[in-house]
């Protein structure tokens, strides 16, 4: 059973930085996607970064150059560090994995949220002008 749990959300000023820890009992999965979505207020949940085991990652066009995920096998932890904050990025951030197939660890980058099976509780991340 995939577990994850979120951390590291909190209020911050626009232009500041916060960094969401993810601790995953995944890795000893072959092959995986890991990737963070948020949901601001009133809003539809959207994809935010992607990352395989292979550490290939993919972005939103919102986000480039100012996020980046990465992750920890040691440590069974992925983040998500955050730069730039603008209060467009308010919303709640969740943590999310699917299993998939070898041949599968390139596409499963831009995979949507409806394939992705394993869900964190969520963290707040909440940005101020």
């Amino acid at each position: 059973q995939v577990q994850l749990v979120e951390s590291g959300g909190g209020s911050v000023q626009a232009g500041g930085s916060l960094r969401l820890s993810c601790a995953a009992s995944l890795y000893g999965y072959s092959d995986y996607c890991m990737g963070w979505f948020r949901q601001p207020p009133g809003k539809e949940r959207e994809g935010v970064a992607f990352i395989n085991k292979d550490r290939a990652t993919t972005y939103a066009d919102p986000v480039k150059g100012r996020f980046t995920i990465s992750q920890d096998n040691a440590k069974d932890t992925l983040y998500l560090q955050m730069n730039s904050l603008e209060p467009e990025d308010t919303a709640m951030y969740y943590c999310a994995a699917v299993v998939v197939a070898r041949w599968l660890t390139g596409t499963c980058l831009h995979w949507g949220r409806d394939r992705y099976n394993y869900w964190g509780q969520g963290t707040q991340v909440t940005v101020s002008s």
